[in-house]
């Protein structure tokens, strides 16, 4: 069962223009996610999909493969399916360009999570929420059933506390989903939901139309994606906490 790992990437973001390309520590951004998703033991190939040749020429400079795709894509998941129509792989792995801190074991957990169970059409990851997340609608959390599905993604804090006597558990979704490639080719012709619509989340659709999201837990890392100008500084100071630049 091979996979390949597909990073899509846009110039013409709405809260961020530019920002796979934007410096990080000295490296586009767009250089830091697909050389930490290039450690990816599960994957056989990372790919660039984009639309825009300045994206395309930086990414040819540092040696990672380029498809070119429609500039008519409504959603990354659109253009990640642009790129599964001439592909092979049975499963299609679509690693967020605004994941500058991504490492290979994390893409590995979402790869063997759907290995693991035949059943489910798609996986992601997840990690212990960090405490200032919480709040941080830029930042996902997720409800995870005792079988390890989602139950629910959301920009607010779920679950709510209620009590001081119990503690819940609160998970914090990192932006990278494994599909078999079937089911990724049938996602895209779903009809968008009013979840989905509400709180801007791709996979609620997935969710609303009854299908299953298997989420592999990831310990020892956690994700900082780069949403607006303001995250670079943060995840530039968690490279330095790491010695990383």
């Amino acid at each position: 069962m091979t996979a390949v790992g597909v990073i899509p990437a846009r110039y013409a973001a709405a809260r961020f223009p530019g920002k796979p390309l934007v410096p990080i520590a000295g490296l586009p951004m767009v250089r830091r996610v697909w050389e930490g998703a290039s450690g990816a033991k599960s994957l056989r190939a990372v790919i660039v999909a984009t639309d825009d040749q300045r994206i395309a020429d930086v990414c040819r400079s540092f040696g990672a493969p380029v498809v070119m795709t429609s500039p008519d894509h409504p959603t990354g998941t659109d253009r990640l399916a642009e790129v599964a129509l001439g592909l092979d792989d049975e499963l299609i792995v679509n690693i967020q360009g605004d994941e500058p801190l991504i490492q290979g074991f994390v893409i590995d957990a979402a790869v063997e999570a759907l290995r693991d169970d035949p059943d489910a059409p798609m996986s992601t990851v997840v990690h212990r929420a960090d405490p200032d997340a919480l709040d941080d609608p830029n930042r996902v959390k997720v409800v995870i059933d005792r079988r390890g599905n989602a139950l629910y993604f959301s920009r607010r804090c779920i679950p709510a506390r209620r009590s001081d006597t119990h503690e819940p558990s609160y998970w914090q979704h990192v932006g990278i989903y494994a599909y078999r490639r079937a089911f990724l080719l049938e996602f895209i012709g779903l009809e968008p939901t009013p979840l989905e619509r509400s709180e801007e989340l791709e996979q609620l659709r997935a969710l609303e139309h009854g299908y299953r999201i298997r989420c592999a837990t990831v310990a020892g890392w956690s994700a900082i994606s780069v949403d607006v100008p303001d995250d670079v500084a943060r995840v530039e100071a968690r490279l330095r906490e790491k010695g990383s630049c």
